[in-house]
């Protein structure tokens, strides 16, 4: 049986995107056969054994501090996630080393894959100096930003083979340089056997939010700025104006959570605007229910033209309606009429515009609902997607296997 160990930033049982994305890849590929394991860097910081079972998954831990300056601090995290790949090496024996960004996983991984003679895989989730940018805790051009872009450089051209989640990130790769044959896509997916049963409404709880009997908008993810969701509060007096009994539900949490719930208190339809905070994964299917629209009002950025999001495509497998600005990522995901509806970003207006137009045409509901679950089902489902990595992993190691018997004689 192939074994594949993955390298990661965090995981299970921490609950974030990337560990969801992690969940889905490793049990699709467990169900076509693979043997799969996690290894996670100092980032990881939750609380656990060095061995540590979750949701049927295994996953190393790496132990220790590390301290210095910046670029020192950051060799010897390395340095110390290296060690824990090549100790687990020793002991289990992986066929292939799959790191997921950041680069600081995917430099790990390239050095013990080297001195093993291993396929490297890397896999690139975001651009992380991109997505500092985006949450607030980078700037664009600043040391810290170009020397992250160079890491990042670094391993995808020591890779065998490098995997994105989109075009926009495949496609800024190829821009720089790097060649187009070893960059493939394995895109956002939905593990249907968790998404694809929407639950029924609970009345309970759409009494209990005060969402009374008229349509809800929502949103369910986390509060960066990046994300819009000032400019969906913003549309919210507009929207009233149009369909007085509408109301915004918001789910989650984050670092812009204070400055929204000041600017809803403070905005004319603040009465229409409910914040839930943050919910256990395995309730969020009940929230989701409560919802007619997902609304995803993302400003326009260089993170957001070139990611593409998780969240609208869970939205469509729940049978909602999407709507979202029109960057980049969001245009790789939605067919504007068929799968979703877009509105420019950065706009209240034109996101009030377009959700009130959609929520005029309800008797187009069912038919694009439709459409979109079938899209998902057939794009961007796990259980089909995942047999992208196997046919990767299969051809680095008949490549290897190949020089082997070449070398030897």
């Amino acid at each position: 049986m192939t074994r594949i160990l993955h390298v990661l930033d965090h995981s299970l049982p921490l609950h974030s995107g990337y560990t969801f994305r992690t969940r889905a890849i490793l049990k699709a590929q467990e169900s076509l056969g693979l043997e799969v394991r996690g290894v996670t860097g100092l980032r990881h910081v939750a609380d656990g054994p060095d061995v540590e079972e979750a949701d049927g998954l295994t996953f190393h831990r790496t132990r220790g501090e590390v301290s210095g300056p910046v670029g020192m601090r950051e060799w010897r995290e390395v340095s110390a996630l290296a060690q824990t790949i090549l100790n687990l090496c020793e002991e289990w024996r992986p066929d292939v080393l799959h790191a997921h960004s950041p680069a600081l996983c995917g430099l790990a991984a390239m050095k013990v894959a080297r001195s093993l003679g291993i396929p490297f895989v890397y896999e690139i989730r975001a651009f992380w100096e991109d997505a500092a940018v985006g949450n607030g805790t980078g700037r664009e051009g600043s040391m810290k930003y170009r020397l992250t872009r160079s890491l990042e450089n670094h391993v995808v051209t020591g890779a065998d083979a490098v995997m994105t989640i989109c075009h926009g990130l495949r496609d800024d790769l190829i821009g720089r340089g790097h060649k187009a044959g070893k960059i493939g896509i394995m895109p956002n997916g939905v593990d249907l056997s968790m998404f694809g049963n929407p639950k029924k409404p609970d009345p309970a709880l759409r009494l209990e939010l005060g969402l009374g009997e008229g349509p809800v908008i929502g949103f369910i993810g986390s509060f960066y700025d990046y994300e819009g969701i000032d400019d969906l509060i913003d549309a919210m007096p507009e929207l009233l104006a149009l369909h007085p009994d509408a109301r915004l539900l918001l789910v989650g949490g984050g670092p812009r959570a204070e400055a929204l719930q000041s600017q809803a208190a403070a905005s004319p339809a603040g009465h229409a605007i409910r914040f839930v905070g943050r919910v256990p994964h395995h309730e969020v299917e009940r929230y989701y229910a409560l919802c007619d629209i997902m609304a995803y009002p993302r400003k326009a950025s260089r993170l957001t033209d070139l990611v593409t999001p998780l969240k609208p495509l869970e939205a469509m497998a729940q049978g909602k309606l999407v709507a979202a600005s029109s960057v980049g990522g969001h245009r790789e995901l939605i067919v504007p009429g068929e799968t979703g509806t877009l509105f420019a970003p950065d706009d209240p207006s034109a996101c009030a515009a377009e959700l009130a137009a959609l929520l005029s045409r309800r008797d187009a509901w069912a038919a694009q609902r439709d459409r979109a679950r079938r899209h998902v089902a057939e794009r961007h489902d796990w259980a089909r997607n995942a047999q992208r990595y196997h046919d990767v992993y299969q051809a680095l190691l008949g490549e290897r296997g190949h020089a082997r018997l070449s070398a030897a004689a």
